[in-house]
């Protein structure tokens, strides 16, 4: 009898916020994830967009491709896969990155940040009709 109440029992909500988030997606294994990256390039960006976004994924990957440390990886692969669900479901235009994320950054990584800033200038000045 008592094994049948445990069964229809159910867990509390008392004390729990109301605002639940959703579960985490689970993390896609890198080539895959690099797979999915190309393809919402080639369907979601213009070409010079793609172009630069493209060059840009494969030598961050290959950059990436021997980093040992599993906190490391963890984070690149979700910050990856974020990216691609934000490319595939147009949420991007006009957003800004978080001052956190900015903060979080290492100098390498503003550096990066910057030369990539400084290309999207450069294309958009090559082709303005075509600006990104």
């Amino acid at each position: 009898m008592r094994l049948a109440i445990r069964l229809l029992a159910s867990p509390s909500t008392l004390g729990s916020s109301t605002r639940l988030s959703p579960a985490p997606l689970a993390l896609l294994p890198p080539i895959p994830l690099y797979r999915r990256i190309l393809r919402a390039h080639r369907k979601f960006l213009k070409t010079n967009m793609r172009l630069l976004g493209d060059e840009y994924v494969k030598s961050e990957f290959r950059n990436h491709k021997s980093v040992q440390n599993p906190i490391h990886i963890v984070g690149f692969l979700n910050e990856w896969q974020r990216y691609a669900q934000e490319v595939e479901g147009e949420s991007w235009h006009g957003t800004k990155l978080d001052t956190e994320k900015i903060d979080k950054m290492s100098d390498q990584q503003l550096g990066q940040l910057y030369e990539l800033m400084q290309a999207i200038q450069k294309k958009s000045r090559e082709d303005p009709e075509g600006a990104i």
